[in-house]
């Protein structure tokens, strides 16, 4: 029992301290100073750097999903179908969800070993002493760049995932070229694709916040930043996947044709 309450109990001091930090990053982006450079210079991190395993895993993503489909559709004489399968599974789910889980790999990791090893170092203290606000200066330029990073990345991942999904489809399956994208913008609602694009903006939240989190929080030397790093991984990538289901639900209730 006492292992299950100090577990409850680790857990609850660190959903507080998560908030806290977020709360307080919040309420300190609409004060000055601002330090556009960094905000930049993490878009490009973030943004451009991430750009090459995005691409690769909406185009992936679109044929195997193309393959997949097809292989039951052709049971029911439905190939043609199979851009409309691709499309709305992509546009809803997949290009958000799996383009965030990418960035949750690089990006949150990423910011949580810079962090950490900048705190084990005493990097932190130092700024502090100098007057540097850490918050201002490293959490929110890396939130402002993931949360623009993120659905421009997803929009990429969309229309490279549906490009896959051509590919497949028209080389493999013989469908015709305008019955695919015909299809494929035919399924689409405006449901749809208002999900596809707030989801990244929550996501890319989550990314960044939870990186800063275990960045900033990091304790015991080298050991502690592989941790952290481990941690911030886990961390976002199960919050993303539990945000998605609850934004799904939102959605359903929001849009009736979702």
């Amino acid at each position: 029992m006492d292992i299950i309450q100090n577990t409850i109990k680790v857990i609850i001091f660190e959903l507080q301290e998560f908030f806290k930090l977020s709360y307080i990053t919040i309420q300190r982006l609409f004060t000055p100073p601002r330090y556009y450079y960094d905000i930049l210079d993490q878009l490009n991190i973030i943004g451009i750097g991430s750009l090459k395993i995005v691409l690769l895993t909406g185009m992936f993503t679109g044929m195997v999903l193309a393959l997949q489909t097809a292989q039951t559709l052709m049971t029911f004489g439905a190939k043609n179908y199979v851009g409309k399968i691709v499309s709305a599974s992509i546009i809803r789910e997949l290009g958000p969800v799996l383009c965030c889980l990418m960035l949750s790999g690089r990006v949150s990791s990423g910011i949580a070993a810079e962090l950490g090893a900048m705190v084990v170092t005493d990097q932190i203290n130092a700024m502090r002493a100098m007057g540097s606000d850490p918050i201002r200066k490293l959490v929110i330029p890396r939130m402002i760049a993931c949360i623009i990073a993120a659905p421009a990345l997803t929009i990429l991942a969309d229309f490279v995932g549906l490009l896959g999904g051509w590919i497949i489809s028209t080389f493999l399956l013989h469908v015709s070229s305008a019955v695919y994208w015909r299809s494929s913008l035919d399924i689409l609602t405006f449901s749809d694709i208002a999900s596809g694009l707030i989801k990244p903006f929550c996501f890319g939240f989550i990314v960044a916040m939870v990186g800063c989190y275990y960045g900033l929080n990091t304790t015991g030397g080298t050991r502690g930043v592989g941790n952290a790093t481990t941690n911030s991984v886990v961390t976002s990538s199960i919050l993303i996947l539990a945000l998605d289901f609850f934004l799904t639900k939102l959605f359903f209730a929001i849009f009736a044709s979702y």
